[in-house]
This record gives structure tokens, sequence and C-alpha cells, in this order.
């Protein structure tokens, strides 16, 4: 895996999982020894009032940045690289200009996706967004994934999903289920790595961070 990389979660609607997908990866490469910051740039702070709740990974790796300022974050990632080897950006959805920055300064951008219409309609803003970045980032090749998130597999809109994505364009990535472990790891304060090793959440987490690590490693 590349030293000091950049991955940034984003979507330009709520509720979708991103602050579960970044949470949860950080615990994933602190569990491969890998030096992790997760700046949480959403107003809301979902994750930092999730390392809050415990004593686990996150409690030793989340920043904010305040009111999700876009220049504040960029200062603060620029710092994490000189001490991390993975920085994960959990982006606000309802402000454009935070998580544009953040996909300028990301390696890799995940874009998660459910498995409803109206995520679909959203992603299209969010894939726009990043291609936009993209272009603007010329030193590097940035790379887009999609990441089917919250998913039933009960229902024929999960099962098509994985589909769907790749019909527009992006590769996709190993899903994530909507699961009570999750819930249950963060009302612990605790990455699904340290609340349920060996779940199927977990092993759903390990080959979303596989396949990131893959991404990395080229």
């Amino acid at each position: 895996m590349s030293a000091m990389a950049i991955i940034a979660v984003a979507g330009r609607k709520g509720g979708i999982g991103k602050s579960t997908i970044a949470g949860n990866l950080a615990g994933e490469f602190h569990a491969r020894k890998r030096s992790v910051v997760v700046l949480d740039a959403d107003p809301q702070h979902s994750l930092a009032a999730w390392a809050a709740q415990g004593q686990g990974i996150l409690s030793q790796c989340v920043q904010t940045v305040a009111d999700g300022d876009a220049v504040a974050l960029k200062a603060l990632a620029r710092a994490a690289q000189k001490t991390a080897d993975i920085v994960l950006i959990d982006t606000p959805p309802g402000m454009p200009e935070t998580a544009y920055q953040a996909m300028l300064l990301a390696d890799v951008i995940l874009l998660p996706c459910g498995p409803s219409p109206m995520d679909l309609m959203a992603l299209k803003q969010s894939i726009a967004l990043a291609e936009k970045a993209k272009t603007a980032r010329r030193e590097k090749k940035t790379r887009i994934r999609f990441v089917p998130s919250k998913v039933t597999m009960s229902t024929n809109l999960s099962k098509a999903l994985p589909v769907t994505l790749a019909e527009m364009g992006r590769k996709v990535l190993p899903a994530i289920s909507l699961r009570v472990a999750l819930a249950e790891a963060v009302d612990a304060g605790l990455t699904i790595v340290e609340f349920a090793p060996g779940s199927t959440s977990h092993v759903e987490f390990d080959a979303l961070a596989k396949a990131v690590v893959r991404i990395l490693a080229r």
C-alpha cells in the first residue's frame, strides 16, 4: 500500500452510509498496522460523536473540521499526511465546496450509493463533482469507485444495485449490507473489527478494505 494516501468518502445525499464506511475503513487499516487519521468534515460530526462513545480506534484518530470549512479541511489533510499512512475524509452531503475540496485532495474517491431510486439520482451529482475534481487534479490519476451501501440482499433493488452502478461507468467495490451489528458498534464507540470480528459485517468491510488496498498499490 502506498504511504500518505488520501481517501474521500463522498455523496450529495445524506443517510447513504458515508460515516459508517469512513469509520470502519479506519478500523480495517488500523488492523493492518497502518497509521490512520479520519477527518470529520460534516458539521453534524457524526464520526466524532461515534468516537466519543468509547475508547476504541476512532477515539485516537478522528479530527473534526470546524463547520465543514473547505480551507480548514485542506490544511488539516496536508498536516495529517505528514504523520499518517492513510487519511480518510468523511464529507458533508449539503456542502459541495467542502466535498469538492476533499475530492481534489483524494487519491481515491469512494461514492457510496444505496439501492433506492433517490440514492441513484443523487449519485449522478456526486459523479459530476468527482469528475470535475479528477480533471482539475492533473498531477495524479484520481480513482473514482462506487460502493453499494446499506443493501438488503433479500430485496430486488439491492440485488440489482451492483449491476446498475456498473452500467454508470465506474468500477464497483464490495457491498456493505444494512446490519444491526454496525449500529451496535457505533453505540459502543467501536469499529466493526473491534466490536464483532469475524461477523458478516466485518467480513464485508475486510473485503472493501482489501479492494482499496489493491487500488492504492497500483
